[in-house]
């Protein structure tokens, strides 16, 4: 399969949701269903889950597909692993052992977005926009942007995707939904989605194969120069893929079995990262690293086996989040914060309801549990080289160097940040012709390059350096300044 373009050379069509294989009724996935949702509403509202806060007015950070003419209105983007940079296509890339008649299942699932539009009813009986209004029961309703899951589940025997790659669609259909207020109503709008699933396999060895799973958003976009909150109505927001299905094993990328570390390294993953999941079992067929029957590739970097704390009363939604901080925070908003958050959105809505009414010994434990305390003895030999410390022979993040517009970048190096603003971090845009000083030069396990810098007229930069937090921006972002650096167009 090409990394781009827009054609997916199928061989064979599925249509969502019919000719399944015979044998995939049931659903392999539900062991990793709570982490798959986390996933999906990462993001989706952050505290304090009000419309007027400044972070719920930039959202949908992870795993938004676009439309291509939009995203590279700028240029192509650059391939990574993090799906924190706006794309068109994610592709996931894995091994996997298999036994004849294996049948593969993948599920596809994303947000659609939804335009909450408040409309006051007036004398005339005729319905118009407004930011806000109060129904006839008092309940507030502000107009604010939604959004409803979207699942595709799809399914193919092996042996015929190693006859050639396989394409479904997708894309979400348009909806308009419709709410009685009395005096007024609330109106919501869901525009059409367009995207496919492509998935390929191809034999390594008896029994190995490698599986590529590319989803892509299918459509145009109508102005290549709207906003991003315009290009969103149109995108794939928090898009991940299970994989799962019969007589199938995958293999870890992270923590492969000795006789695989070198097939696993060949595997290419684009903005987004395959991690096994459900419990962690015992070690693959070779006796050592770790396979497992299911496989999420999400746009977050997550461990092998990721699990969601038995304590956690419920999602919280903010990126990173510590249940106990988060709750504890909820709790402290006024009465005013509380109720903007409440006709902000349902789910904060609900959010506040639990924590209002959170009993006491469920609060205290989310102070903290020991889950083990027998020590970790796998030894260091055996864990991947990419994760340890000097693991990667001849690499070093002070020493090292890139060549920017012919002059070499490295510890010391100052700099002029230009941040590609589409697909980039929010924060990017308040960084843009700041000048910074270069902190290291990190290689990326996907084999990229990013500089690390700390920006000059920031007051806290020596304490960012001292703990080891810095800005991190790819070489085709960063200006040479000083000797040997010549001035861009």
């Amino acid at each position: 399969m090409a990394d781009t373009g827009g054609g997916s050379g199928a061989a064979c069509v599925a249509t969502p949701g019919r000719d399944i294989p015979e044998g995939l009724s049931g659903d392999p996935f539900t062991q990793v269903g709570a982490v798959a949702d986390a996933v999906l509403y990462e993001g989706y509202l952050l505290y304090p889950y009000r419309r007027s806060s400044a972070k719920n007015r930039v959202r949908w950070q992870f795993g938004v597909l676009l439309p291509r003419t939009w995203v590279e209105a700028d240029g192509p983007v650059a391939e990574g692993i993090s799906g924190s940079a706006d794309s068109w296509y994610q592709r996931t890339e894995c091994l996997v052992r298999a036994v004849p008649g294996a049948v593969l299942r993948v599920r596809v699932r994303y947000l659609q977005l939804q335009r909450k539009q408040v409309e006051a009813r007036g004398e005339d009986g005729r319905h118009r926009p407004v930011e806000s209004l109060r129904a006839d029961d008092g309940t507030a309703h502000l107009s604010f942007d939604e959004a409803v899951p979207y699942e595709v589940d799809l399914g193919w025997p092996l042996e015929e995707l190693l006859r050639g790659p396989c394409t479904a669609e997708v894309g979400a259909p348009p909806a308009v939904e419709t709410e009685n207020l009395g005096a007024g109503r609330v109106v919501r709008r869901r525009e059409r989605v367009r995207a496919r699933t492509t998935v390929a396999a191809e034999e390594l060895a008896d029994g190995l194969y490698r599986l590529s799973v590319r989803t892509e958003n299918a459509g145009e976009a109508p102005d290549i120069r709207a906003p991003r909150a315009r290009a969103l109505r149109q995108a794939l927001l928090a898009a991940h893929t299970l994989l799962g299905g019969e007589g199938l094993e995958f293999v870890s990328q992270t923590d492969p079995p000795a006789a695989l570390r070198e097939r696993a390294r060949g595997c290419r993953s684009a903005f987004t990262f395959p991690v096994l999941g459900g419990p962690a079992g015992e070690a693959g067929m070779d006796g050592d690293g770790a396979t497992g029957p299911v496989l999420l590739s999400a746009p977050i970097i997550l461990p092998d086996h990721p699990q969601v704390a038995p304590e956690s009363p419920g999602d919280l939604h903010d990126a990173a989040e510590i249940d106990e901080i988060l709750t504890l925070r909820t709790m402290l908003l006024t009465d005013e914060e509380k109720a903007e958050a409440r006709a902000t959105d349902p789910r904060a809505a609900r959010i506040l309801d639990r924590v209002d009414t959170m009993p006491p010994e469920v609060f205290s434990k989310l102070h903290g549990a020991i889950r083990s305390l027998t020590p970790v003895t796998r030894p260091p030999e055996a864990r991947p080289a990419w994760w340890q410390e000097g693991g990667d022979a001849g690499l070093s993040p002070t020493t090292d160097t890139v060549a920017v517009d012919g002059v070499p970048l490295g510890t010391g190096s100052k700099v002029r940040l230009n941040p590609r603003l589409r697909g980039a971090d929010a924060q990017d845009m308040f960084l843009v012709g700041r000048t910074a000083e270069v902190a290291g030069v990190f290689h990326d396990v996907d084999g990229s390059v990013h500089l690390a810098v700390t920006v000059d007229d920031d007051p806290a930069a020596e304490l960012h350096g001292w703990y080891g937090r810095f800005h991190y921006f790819r070489p085709e972002e960063l200006q040479p300044l000083g000797d040997g650096a010549e001035p861009r167009p």
